[in-house]
């Protein structure tokens, strides 16, 4: 059974996000959430297998922390928030599902999360990828990716085949005026 922590400021989200995650009955709800301070006492008391964390919290505090915490106990964290950061965070969470999404959208993120906690391969959904999740994994492979296909080599680069040729020139043209002094 997973067992699952879920800091939401909003009651009645957070209460029916637990009702959805416990459809499935290989999933448990082991306590909600509503701040930072909370969330951190809910973690010490019992240590999740997995947390859903809205990034902006009551009373002024936000999910980051929470994040921080629970990456440092080792335990991943999917952000389930309104406004999703621009750029992916692996070292906090795994993916991102983005407010509002559907019932399905939450299925699909939690099989996802789950696939990564028992070492399924490729991190990958099932087909079908809820359009409102970010997986941050495959957000940050294919921008390795895309990076390295951006960057000069000798082969693609005409600046640097220009730069060498014209330095080439530059060198035979002085090896001549040497040798005629």
């Amino acid at each position: 059974m997973l067992s699952i922590l879920i800091v939401e400021d909003e009651p009645l989200f957070a209460q029916t996000l637990k009702y959805l995650v416990e459809l499935n009955p290989l999933y448990s709800v082991i306590a909600v959430a509503d701040d930072s301070e909370s969330a951190l006492a809910a973690i010490a008391e019992r240590l999740p297998d997995l947390a859903l964390v809205d990034l902006q919290l009551a009373h002024g505090s936000t999910g980051f922390s929470v994040a921080v915490k629970l990456h440092e106990l080792g335990i991943p964290c999917l952000f389930t928030t309104g406004k999703a950061p621009s750029f992916p965070m692996p070292d906090l969470a795994l993916g991102c599902l983005v407010k509002p999404f559907s019932e399905d959208d939450l299925v699909r993120a939690l099989k996802a999360a789950e696939d990564n906690l028992r070492g399924r391969e490729g991190l990958r959904l099932r087909p079908g990828r809820p359009g409102r999740f970010r997986l941050y994994a495959e957000e940050q492979a294919r921008a390795q990716t895309e990076t390295t296909a951006l960057l000069p080599t000798s082969e693609r680069s005409t600046a640097r085949r220009s730069l060498k040729d014209r330095a080439g020139r530059i060198w035979r043209a002085a090896q001549r005026g040497i040798g005629a002094a």
